[in-house]
């Protein structure tokens, strides 16, 4: 999907949180916060903007912004008239929907399609598994394990099935610690 003006906007401020901690302003906990929040919305909104429950999330999406291009505007007020302009004017272009930096292309974190009812866990490990072992514990323990990668599984399945099987996996995290 094509980049949307709201992220031009989330990198000026992400920008402009980055400026102002260098400068060592005090920043309000809540304003990444929002921030982030900001971001993870705009991902899940862009996973398919056309479904009415994702369309809400617009709503969201403009308190978060909002919320902290107020308070970081602020704190660039006390710094200066002209840095506070400097950093409107990035806004203003922004909003505008003109391009001020390029948006890497993310591949989503969140695994789409989860069985309804089951619980889900990601895990990365360093080296690559072997497989027959993995799907020894999945059997045993009443559990889907997916192979997204060599060193990525997904593991599906009821919260308690899920915790036993990651018990028995334990042995391969330790395995790996160096």
């Amino acid at each position: 999907m094509t980049d949307l003006p709201v992220e031009q906007t989330w990198m000026v401020l992400v920008e402009l949180l980055t400026d102002l901690r260098k400068r060592k302003v005090v920043i309000n906990t809540k304003i990444p916060e929002n921030i982030r929040m900001a971001k993870t919305t705009i991902n899940f909104y862009k996973v398919n903007p056309t479904d009415p429950e994702r369309m809400k999330e617009l709503k969201r999406i403009n308190d978060f912004m909002n919320d902290a291009q107020d308070k970081l505007i602020d704190l660039a007020e006390d710094i200066g008239d002209d840095y506070k302009d400097q950093w409107i004017k990035k806004l203003t272009k922004a909003s505008r929907g003109e391009k001020l930096y390029d948006i890497p292309e993310e591949k989503s974190a969140f695994v789409i399609g989860a069985p309804p009812g089951f619980s889900m866990v990601r895990l990365t490990f360093k080296v690559p598994l072997s497989e027959e072992r993995v799907q020894e514990i999945a059997e045993y323990h009443n559990v889907i394990i997916e192979f997204q990668t060599d060193t990525v599984i997904v593991i599906y399945g009821d919260k308690k099935n899920i915790q036993d099987s990651l018990k028995e996996m334990s042995s391969f995290f330790t395995e790996q610690i160096e």
